[in-house]
């Protein structure tokens, strides 16, 4: 549940970077993230993402590295991109110990507020590994809707992790934003 201490959000800098990883790599890899429901540890192993593309995030124009922390702590974390009349929404990090309990609901909410009033976004896009079922049950009960289009997993690219299978591809979800 969402209880305690005020939730306050701030755009990431180089200086965040070690800590944004070593969440995105909690809540999507290894044992850690099993206490999660994100883990995608049964369908790749190796890394969710490194700090090299973690800092092109945070410094690249048009886009921003939202971060979710309570008392100083990064609980969760997004990055935003605007492409024009759409927003992207990805590297969506919760703490493992904190999910399921409403905090990615509000972090999502924010980033939907950022993408319609701050960048005049009519919809949010994000992309999904296609066998994720829990996953994009989760982001349709949100209002995200999916498009059909897939394309294709990076196998051999270590940067997006070790596959365990030869099923992977990335669908796009769509939302509008009102």
């Amino acid at each position: 549940m969402l209880t305690g201490p005020t939730l306050t959000f701030r755009d990431a800098t180089p200086a965040d970077v070690p800590e944004i990883v070593a969440l995105v790599e909690s809540a999507y890899r290894g044992d850690t993230s099993r206490t999660g429901w994100t883990t995608e540890a049964d369908i790749l192993d190796g890394q969710r993402t490194d700090p090299d593309g973690v800092r092109e995030v945070v410094e690249r124009p048009d886009s921003r590295l939202l971060l979710a922390e309570r008392d100083g702590v990064l609980i969760a974390c997004c990055q935003l991109e605007h492409r024009g009349e759409a927003c992207y929404f990805g590297m969506f990090a919760v703490r493992p110990g904190l999910q399921g309990g409403g905090l990615g609901k509000v972090v999502m909410a924010e980033a939907e507020r950022i993408g319609r009033e701050e960048w005049g976004a009519t919809t949010m896009e994000m992309t999904v590994i296609s066998v994720r079922d829990e996953l994009i049950a989760f982001y349709e009960r949100r209002g995200y809707r999916r498009t059909g289009e897939l394309s294709p997993f990076p196998y051999g690219d270590e940067r997006f992790g070790l596959p365990q299978r030869d099923d992977l591809a990335f669908e796009r979800l769509v939302k509008t934003l009102g």
